[in-house]
Formats: structure tokens, sequence, C-alpha cells
């Protein structure tokens, strides 16, 4: 029977399944642990479950000694140095897979959303200003029939582009290494579904945003940092935008007074991308079958690299 931590309790029964094989401490707040309550739950852990809001560092393994399994309850795993791991030859899994139709679904909410102006509109009717159905009020952007370029051509980017089918959108599939900017400077709408590396850092970034048409509208639900929030603010601010959706941001939460936040034509969800019951309790599963096979000495089923 192994030690395992788990940073945060989580949906389903998944938990119950883990605990039925292995000491299971489960980090009681809501909020993240903090480095040092991290460091000290890990420290004679064999199994570290962890979620995308904790860092997994190099120098929180080597604080580890014990720790031969990390299961990272999410499809990214930017947050765990995956080198530093491997050099211990202690395996990571992720979260793959289930969470793809989900995050797909909200995707396509935000470009709806953004587009006919729905946060705007409600907000009026809430303030008492609707006054009688107006020719010019809330007028929005045409979905059907525009053009979409999704950025990022893994699950995701894949199952949004099945979903703009239904609108007779014009699809433009765009994966690392195309041309970016010639997809930019055609789409009505631009959606990201690429993973955080390096090379994507500010993938959108000035001379990005200045390549979009003005009535353009940005959604990213893969990582904040993909996206240049000063340069995205200055070009909503400026109107040289037409809108933004965002499920992620960086960092996570922005704070209320953000720069950001102050822009027209933005609408942020506080990442909550795969925030179904059926999603994250299958996310759950797979991160506790990736601890059982590791700390029984087997492959994970869903290793970060296969």
């Amino acid at each position: 029977m192994a030690h395992v931590f788990v940073t945060r309790q989580l949906p389903g029964n998944a938990l119950e399944r883990l605990a039925a094989e292995h000491d299971v401490e489960v980090w009681p707040g809501d909020m993240p642990p903090p480095a040092d309550e991290l460091r000290a739950g890990v420290a004679d852990a064999e199994g570290l479950l962890s979620l995308l809001s904790d860092r997994v560092d190099a120098d929180l393994i080597a604080s580890a000694p014990k720790l031969r399994a990390i299961a990272n309850y999410a499809i990214g795993f930017d947050n765990v140095d995956v080198d530093a791991a491997t050099a211990r030859s202690i395996q990571v899994g992720n979260t793959p897979d289930v969470l793809t139709d989900a995050t797909a679904d909200l995707a396509w909410a935000l470009m709806l959303a953004v587009a006919r102006r729905l946060v705007e509109a409600n907000r009026d009717v809430l303030d008492g200003k609707w006054r009688t159905w107006e020719p010019r009020g809330w007028i929005g952007v045409d979905v059907h029939g525009a053009t979409l370029a999704v950025i990022g051509a893994g699950r995701i980017g894949r199952a949004v582009a099945q979903r703009a089918v239904g609108f007779e959108m014009e699809v433009l599939m765009v994966d690392l290494g195309d041309d970016l900017h010639a997809a930019l400077e055609r789409a009505d709408f631009v959606s990201l579904h690429t993973p955080l590396t390096p090379e994507t850092r500010h993938l959108i970034d000035a001379d990005a945003l200045a390549r979009m048409k003005p009535t353009a509208i940005l959604v990213n639900t893969a990582r904040g940092p993909i996206v240049d929030q000063d340069a995205l603010a200055a070009a909503l601010r400026e109107g040289r935008l037409g809108g933004a959706g965002l499920d992620v941001t960086d960092p996570e939460p922005l704070p209320p007074d953000h720069p950001l936040l102050q822009t027209p034509n933005l609408l942020v969800v506080p990442h909550i991308g795969s925030a179904t019951t059926t999603a994250r309790a299958a996310m759950a599963d797979r991160a506790v079958d990736n601890l059982l096979a590791a700390l029984d000495g087997k492959p994970m089923p869903y290793p970060v690299h296969p």
C-alpha cells in the first residue's frame, strides 16, 4: 500500500477506488495547496494526483524521494516538469480524450455569445435598458456561412471543426508549421486549440492580431499564455478586433482591475472547458487509473509520452 497525495477533492467516486488500494491523503481546501503544503504533502508520497493549478517543478520533485507516479488531472501538463520526472523514472500521466466534446462545446458557446453580444444584451435587460424592439439594437455578426480558423488540429480542434458543418462555415485547419498569418487574414472567427509550448507562447501576438479582420472574433479555450494579453487588450480597446471569448487567461484568475477586463466586446469565463459532470468524473477516473497502474509497477494507460 502506497501513500498518495491528492491536491483537491474530485468529482465522482474515483478517489474511493484509489483509497481502496492505497493510503490516500486529500488536501482539504477549496484552493490549491500553498507551495510549502504541497512540498509537505509529497515528502513521503509515492503517488501524486495534481491539478493544472499545481506547480510540480524540479525542486518539488527533488523534495519527494519516494515519488514514483504523477497523475495530472488535465489534458495539458505544462505545470509538470516532465524532464525532471523522467530523469527519476517517475511516470507522468494526464487525462486525454474525455474532455474533448465538453471543451469543443464551450468554444462554440463563447463564439456564439460574443458574436451575438449575449452578455451585453442580458446586462441591458437586467439594467432596464430594454425599451422596445430596436432595429439597430444589439446587432452582432453572422456565424452561419462565416470562415472559421481552427488553430491546432488535435482532438478538440477537430471536434470544433466538426460542429462548424451545421453552420455551413468554411473551416481552415491550421497546425504548427502551417501558414498561420494567411489563415488569420481570411478568418471571421479564430479558435485556439494548441498546447502551450515555448513555440506557442504568445503565438497570437500584436503582429498576428494586426493581420485579423477588425470584425473578427478570437476564442481561446487552450492556455492563456498562447495569447499576448496586452496586445489583445490594445486591439479590443482600439477597435481593431471585433471581440474575444476567453476560457483561459494569464494569470488565472485575472485580478478584477486587470486592464484586459476593461475592454469592450470581451467575455471571460473561469476555465470551465471541461466543467460538465461527465467530463470531470471521467478525468478523475483516468487520473486514478494512471496511479493504480504505476503504483502496481505497470505502465500508465494514459502517459504524457506514450
